[in-house]
């Protein structure tokens, strides 16, 4: 077969992604592969707040329409920023084996001391921001229910690559910045977290640390190849965690939360929902084995939904249509 041309954004991870799937194909399948970098409407609006430009998923857009066009055989994709929807003609292929899926605490360089045990130390790392820390993050998922864990905090807007957020709050912009902790630690920067945020605490977003890999429906040859990538655990519960949000009809730029842990053949579904202000909180969770995850998640939707979620989503869409954000507390 000639070579592979996979559809990337030029963000360092984004490149990390594309050239981790591109070593992958090369060592399993002998396959060559050309990395394309595409230019997304998110990365035009660097500056834009997410909510107010259409959500994450215009990292994906015209990297799905190049797809969909021929101009590329694969895209690399974190999966948190892909519709739960697909663009008709398309289909995930493959999900690499999933990195840490839960939110990181960054604090200033040289401000957090002692990380040896970063979970047990969220709490000892959240006393020590002050009584109204700059806390930056874009997604209003992570401010909603982080209001309740860091008390009076003010959540401010961040956007750019890792190093430039990372440069953002070392200049001294923000007391603390909230980063998946995935992409630390795949672009070497584990060293810089000072607590990770327990995923019980605030529920992960749905595909966070998940890498795919889509393809068009059609092409069957390239379907194939890209299957020797597909670690079948992480796909289970990539599965899950997007029908939690399909059944909700919510998009990924949304307060929703949702996570399935796995252990053996035995998997366990948590879907969240909070209002902007964190002062509503909807949670539900549905255990079974592996092969019944998406209909987990399907069921973990409508037990969100029976507790009145839909509500608090169309507050939030009110809020958002009218130019509201994540509130800066």
């Amino acid at each position: 077969m000639s070579t592979l041309r996979i559809g990337t954004r030029g963000s360092q991870l984004a490149l990390y992604q594309a050239n981790a799937v591109a070593s992958l194909l090369h060592e399993r399948a002998d396959v060559a592969c050309e990395v394309v970098v595409i230019k997304t409407s998110g990365d035009r609006f660097s500056e834009a707040a997410l909510s107010k430009i259409g959500g994450k998923g215009l990292f994906v857009k015209e990297i799905e329409d190049a797809l969909l066009e021929g101009s590329v055989d694969l895209a690399v994709h974190s999966s948190k920023d892909m519709s739960v929807v697909l663009p008709g003609g398309l289909a995930i292929a493959a999900a690499l084996p999933r990195e840490d899926a839960r939110d990181a605490l960054v604090l200033p360089r040289g401000a957090d001391g002692d990380r040896s045990d970063l979970a047990a130390s969220f709490r000892a790392v959240v006393a020590q921001l002050g009584e109204s820390p700059r806390i930056g993050t874009s997604s209003v998922r992570r401010v909603a229910q982080l209001i309740a864990l860091v008390p009076g905090a003010r959540f401010l807007p961040i956007r750019g690559n890792l190093d430039t957020r990372l440069r953002k709050i070392d200049r001294g912009d923000f007391e603390a910045i909230v980063l998946a902790s995935a992409g630390l630690k795949r672009l070497g920067f584990a060293g810089r977290i000072s607590a990770t945020v327990p995923a019980e605490a605030c529920v992960p977003a749905p595909g966070q640390g998940i890498i795919a890999v889509e393809v068009r429906d059609d092409d069957a040859q390239t379907r194939q190849l890209v299957a020797v990538l597909d670690d079948a655990e992480t796909s289970a519960a990539l599965a899950a965690e997007r029908a939690v949000v399909r059944r909700l009809g919510g998009g990924c730029q949304m307060p929703i939360g949702a996570h399935a842990v796995i252990d053996g053949t035995a998997v366990t579904v948590t879907g969240v929902v909070i209002s902007l202000d964190g002062t509503r909180a909807i949670r539900a969770t549905a255990a079974g084995d592996l092969w019944s995850a998406e209909a987990l998640g399907v069921k973990v939707g409508d037990r969100l939904l029976a507790e009145g979620a839909s509500d608090i989503l169309a507050d939030v869409n009110r809020a958002l249509a009218h130019g509201g954000d994540e509130p800066s507390r």
